[in-house]
């Protein structure tokens, strides 16, 4: 399909298909041109959301990294849905799901509700759907991603470019700020190597113990830059320049991020001290030409972060108020 004749774009409304018409589609592994059709998005079907952006081309991230694209131009990113893990024992990487266009149907503005989907259509999906292939290693769109993929020849990722304005994901003016980004990033890594690095050999940890909703505050650059290798890694962890451009902010914790499938394997790998934060993404930008539509979290470790205590008010008898008023002395 060629994106002249693509049906959708962004900010189109559309329905996921219901299972019966999904099933069909896919073959004895639960997938669609080897992209997999996961349990967590099962209980999509029947509602509605607006395409976010066509999947022009993906970043990848695991043993290695880079940019791919899907072998069909078929894939879409829905507003809001990411895989909340619960089919792949509670993976917390909360990856925004790919719909093949086959799995939707675009629907007008005011359009009637379908009536609801029966259980058991719902549960004969779920037989077809694999979670695992071994005992120790899990089938998603994450560990699939490279079987779904092929990789971008140096002229494509100029072509993506051109690509992702004509599909209406960005408009020509924000891709040459993104490529611009790319150019300055790529030229200082060569000219003065990775931005933020440090000087520890063996990278030092430390525990917060944050949880969901905690107010945090970004260290200083250079308090940063103490925990960080000559690569501006942190026990693998890279901090990119789009992370300290957060320096100095406060920020509410999304959620801890502890376990994660790896882009590629299949292998659940574990973290330790690690956290989302709000509205905080991965900011490809700087490390990707032309960015990605994939809109990863960015990965902050507990090091890096201090809490915020909201200061405490006559009356109140916690220091750590949040969100809720002093009550009365005589309530």
């Amino acid at each position: 399909m060629s994106l002249n004749d693509s049906r959708f774009r962004r900010g189109d409304l559309v329905e996921v298909k219901n299972p019966d018409e999904i099933l069909p589609t896919l073959d004895g592994n639960g997938t669609l041109d080897r992209l997999p059709f996961m349990p967590e998005m099962v209980g999509y079907c029947g509602k509605r959301f607006r395409v976010s952006k066509r999947v022009v081309k993906t970043c990848y991230y695991g043993v290695d990294s880079g940019m791919r694209k899907f072998t069909a131009d078929d894939v879409v990113i829905l507003e809001g849905v990411r895989c909340s893990g619960e089919g792949h024992d509670g993976c917390q990487k909360m990856c925004a799901v790919f719909w093949r266009e086959a799995w939707l149907r675009k629907v007008d503005e005011g359009a009637p509700v379908r009536p609801p989907i029966p259980p058991e259509s719902k549960q004969e999906l779920h037989l077809r759907l694999k979670t695992k292939t071994s005992p120790t290693k899990y089938f998603c769109q994450a560990s699939e991603i490279l079987n779904a993929t092929a990789n971008l020849s140096r002229l494509e990722r100029v072509t993506k470019c051109v690509s992702e304005v004509r599909s209406g994901n960005c408009t020509s003016l924000e891709m040459i700020k993104r490529i611009a980004v790319w150019v300055f990033w790529k030229a200082r890594k060569v000219l003065l190597g990775p931005y933020a690095r440090g000087s520890q050999k063996s990278t030092p940890t430390h525990a917060l113990n944050l949880q969901s909703g905690d107010l945090i505050e970004i260290k200083p650059m250079a308090a940063i830059s103490d925990t960080l290798d000559k690569a501006a890694y942190n026990r693998g962890l890279s901090f990119t320049p789009a992370m300290a451009g957060l320096c100095e902010q406060q920020h509410e914790v999304e959620r801890r991020i502890d376990k994660l499938i790896v882009d590629g394997t299949g292998q659940m790998r574990r973290l330790h001290n690690t956290v989302f934060l709000k509205d905080s993404m991965c900011g490809c930008d700087c490390v990707a030409f032309g960015g990605c539509p994939r809109g990863e979290y960015a990965y902050w470790r507990e090091i890096w972060l201090r809490p915020v205590e909201v200061p405490v008010e006559a009356g109140c008898e916690s220091a750590m108020v949040r969100e809720r008023e002093c009550l009365p002395a005589n309530s």
